[in-house]
């Protein structure tokens, strides 16, 4: 069954489309009602509108916050036009149908996403009226059409034109789903904006709380060619209700795959860390190389690759400042081979240098700011959340103050701040971590390993020669000496590690044996 179309109320913050479209109902002779400013921009088109209020014969009052809260605009969209009493009891209070409305709403969402937007602003831009029409229109979809987002305004023109004037079921129905989808992520919008530390209800929170409710509300921005494996389907679903604390562009370069986000996001986590020009290597969301450097980003970026540069091949480069055409040269020299490169910016030549390479993508993050306050991981039996792991960088000084020296080795301040480098790159290892540095490049890393003494075999291994006067970090504490002996084997200068283990002593106490120096943080950063 298809409805046909007499009477329209129209009231929408985004005017696009919204002329021709009201120009199209014209011609159909629907009657349009309309408020505010969107009635003057349909009379300075030349399309006839009536007011609202002179439909329901009561005012706008409350400097505007209520005009359309009225028996006559919601029992036109909610009486049942199948029901004899519904329309017995319509004519008897003077309510006639309402067909199709046409709302979208306060731009609730743009308006918080600005800084420093005071509470008031925001309360006054919580729309009511608009989502109480969407949803009764919504509710009566046998009757009436509702229309909540402009892109939809050439169906509609369509259906009246193919159905003299009339809408299809389905298409009514399509609709008013997209009404429900749609006043549910503004609502959840204005409760996390309430919730959050700008909204007025935080105040009441304890501070630093987790949240007692979580609403995921994630729409689909674009299908990926496949997940992490070929046989596996994927797409990126980004916020609905909220602009993402991390956004970067691609500025060159074939689509980006499942893993390619993955170890995007990994680089800039590193990159984070680091407030002298540092570049990193990740491949499979690990790290195979970081290094830092005080003057040359281009030398950051030389020491990073070189860490391990057979695994470097195909992986994703990062860098924490604007890549220059030398920059973009030192990767080209050093791998034939990379998937893609990430940084701030890239200046006209060394774009022009990287697009030569085809497919390598080129990620322009902007400034990489924080990471949000919480990691959140879902699982079958629902959603794991964490405060996140915030980068060493933004409480090192307070870190080396409460720094212990355990052994009989002491060190100087300079090698303290090698220790605390190494901490930096172990904590952006997956667990069981161990990473080897000399100076601020690391040059051995063992990640992911079901026991700590084969991450730090492997972290060996992968140094060979460079072990010897290199430092050690480890992300949790040491349960045994054995990893004592096996730095010690390879001619270790100073270990970093968290401490809190039973055998912290028995541990100690080898370091003490075998002349390494050993530094406690009192934290471990497990990453699983």
């Amino acid at each position: 069954m298809s409805a046909k179309i007499k009477r329209a109320l129209i009231s929408v913050s985004d005017k696009t489309g919204l002329i021709p479209f009201a120009q199209a109902l014209q011609a159909q002779k629907v009657e349009i009602l309309s408020t505010g400013g969107t009635l003057k921009a349909l009379q300075a088109a030349g399309v006839e509108a009536k007011a609202v209020e002179e439909h329901t014969k009561f005012p706008e009052i409350l400097e505007g916050r209520v005009k359309t809260l009225h028996p006559k605009i919601h029992g036109g969209l909610l009486f049942r036009r199948d029901k004899k009493n519904h329309t017995d009891e319509a004519k008897q209070h003077g309510i006639e149908p309402i067909d199709l409305v046409i709302v979208n709403l306060y731009p609730f969402e743009q308006v918080v996403a600005q800084e420093n937007v005071a509470l008031e602003i925001a309360i006054e831009n919580i729309d009511i009226g608009g989502p109480s029409m969407l949803r009764s229109a919504a509710k009566n979809y046998d009757a009436v059409t509702v229309v909540c987002d402009p892109a939809d305004y050439g169906i509609v023109m369509e259906e009246l034109k193919a159905n003299k004037g009339a809408v299809s079921d389905e298409v009514r129905q399509r609709l008013a789903k997209k009404v429900f989808e749609k006043t549910s992520a503004y609502d959840h919008a204005i409760y996390h904006y309430l919730a959050s530390s700008n909204g007025a209800a935080a105040k009441n929170q304890e501070p630093h709380a987790l949240p007692d409710t979580i609403r995921v509300n994630y729409v689909k921005k674009e299908e990926l060619r496949y997940g992490e494996n070929p046989h596996q389907r994927a797409a990126l679903y980004t916020a609905a209700d909220r602009a993402p604390r991390f956004e970067f562009k691609q500025l060159h370069g074939k689509e980006l795959s499942y893993n390619n986000y993955l170890d995007i996001e990994a680089a800039v986590d590193i990159l984070r860390e680091f407030a002298d020009s540092a570049a990193c290597v990740v491949k499979h969301n690990n790290p195979c190389g970081i290094a830092e450097d005080s003057v040359s980003l281009p030398e950051a970026l030389e020491k990073a690759i070189e860490c391990d540069a057979m695994s470097a091949f195909g992986g994703i480069v990062g860098i924490n400042r604007p890549c220059t055409k030398k920059s973009a040269q030192v990767v080209l020299d050093m791998l034939r081979f990379f998937e893609v490169i990430v940084a701030p910016s890239f200046d006209a030549p060394a774009l022009q240098l990287l697009k030569e390479r085809k497919n390598v993508r080129i990620i322009s993050t902007g400034p990489l700011g924080e990471g949000g306050p919480y990691d959140m991981r879902f699982i079958k039996s629902g959603i794991l959340v964490q405060d996140r792991d915030r980068p060493v960088l933004t409480y090192e000084a307070d870190l080396k103050k409460r720094l212990q020296v355990v052994t009989k080795t002491k060190l100087k301040p300079s090698e303290i701040d090698d220790l605390i480098f190494a901490w930096k790159c172990v904590k952006n290892v997956k667990s069981n971590a161990i990473v080897l540095t000399q100076g601020r490049q690391t040059v051995g890393i063992g990640a992911g390993q079901m026991s700590r003494v084969d991450a730090v075999f492997m972290a060996c291994e992968k140094a060979h020669y460079r072990t010897e006067g290199a430092y050690l970090a480890s992300d949790a504490f040491f349960p045994m000496p054995d990893s004592i002996e096996e730095a010690r084997d390879h001619k270790i200068r100073a270990i970093i590690q968290p401490g809190g283990s039973v055998r912290d002593a028995d541990v100690i106490e080898a370091c003490d044996t075998y002349g390494i120096a050993m530094v406690l943080t009192g934290e471990r950063h497990f990453r699983h």
